[in-house]
């Protein structure tokens, strides 16, 4: 059985002080659960995030990675000085940063490897935007963007991989996509990782729910069978409520 990720997206949120004020209440709050819980936290956060959460069940990510491991980059943070400082997950390919930065999913890709090769475990995110879900071509777009996100990636690579479902037109919106056309979704993903990777993969990989999840939704998303945790935004940044998702099956 798959173990259930529950992921949060602090997105451009929180200072250094408000990050060890979250986690010196929400490490307690969690502290007995049986889920993996991963805080994707902004740069400037991270060295508040590593020491408030060590020797804790708590781990720690990033928002985003560049593939280079160093150069004439600025503003931008290598994989290898994530790596350097212990950080294991990374969200990539976030649908802000494909429409804000113009991440094409031939970037998504390079970015895949280079943080494997980095150990730094992907939280790739793929998802319809609510033109393309009204336009009938949702299920196409996500499958092109696992296809190209994932190309040539090895399968001792992909069978660790994190994928985020995010309906875009679902994020930040307070809609939610309902838990059966979200597990369609999650399905459609597994689906086509099984076709890419065999049946052993898709049924290892974990593929989670990323689109206004909250405590009031969280037990009914989490409960279908293809959907193994979310990618959580607004709500994570409040430790009582996030701590109310990590314990959803509780």
């Amino acid at each position: 059985m798959r173990n259930k990720v529950i992921a949060g997206n602090w997105k451009m949120n929180h200072s250094p002080i408000d990050t060890r004020n979250f986690f010196e209440r929400f490490n307690g709050l969690v502290a007995d659960s049986n889920n993996e819980i991963i805080l994707c936290v902004p740069y400037i956060d991270v060295a508040a995030a590593l020491e408030s959460t060590h020797n804790t069940n708590v781990k720690i990510g990033t928002q985003n990675l560049n593939h280079e491991v160093s150069g004439a980059l600025t503003g931008d943070v290598s994989v290898k000085m994530l790596e350097d400082i212990g950080i294991k997950y990374s969200i990539i390919g976030h649908s802000e940063r494909r429409q804000f930065h113009h991440e094409t999913d031939d970037f998504v890709n390079l970015k895949i490897k280079a943080a494997f090769d980095h150990d730094i475990i992907p939280i790739l995110c793929v998802g319809e935007t609510l033109y393309e879900r009204e336009l009938g071509i949702a299920r196409e777009k996500i499958i092109i963007q696992i296809r190209k996100d994932l190309e040539d990636l090895p399968a001792n690579y992909a069978r660790q991989i994190i994928i985020a479902y995010e309906p875009i037109w679902a994020i930040g919106t307070g809609k939610t996509a309902s838990k059966e056309d979200a597990n369609e979704a999650c399905k459609l993903i597994r689906d086509e990782i099984k076709k890419m990777y065999g049946t052993e993969i898709a049924d290892e990989i974990r593929i989670l729910y990323g689109g206004s999840v909250k405590p009031t939704n969280a037990v009914e998303l989490f409960d279908m069978p293809d959907i193994d945790g979310g990618l959580v935004g607004g709500a994570s940044l409040e430790p009582d409520s996030f701590a109310k998702i990590v314990n959803f099956d509780k």
